[in-house]
């Protein structure tokens, strides 16, 4: 006795997106501003303080090498 299974064979065309039909754009002179969530909000607040500690060390770290700052 043999196991057989039959797979679902789906053909799929592949367009080149220089080839394929250009799509309707989007108006956005109508919408308005995005609401965020009060997670999207803390997350963005952690990226912008993640950002700034970087660049604080990464500028004392150029000061260190440039020898103005001896650490």
């Amino acid at each position: 006795m043999t196991a057989t299974t039959e797979f679902d064979r789906k053909l799929y065309t592949v367009v080149h997106p220089l080839d394929d039909d250009p799509e309707e754009k989007v108006e956005t002179e109508n919408l308005g501003p995005m609401r965020m969530t009060t997670t999207v909000r803390l997350c963005l607040y952690a990226l912008r303080v993640y950002l700034l500690l970087m660049s604080g060390m990464l500028g004392f770290r150029v000061l260190q090498l440039a020898g103005i700052i001896r650490g």
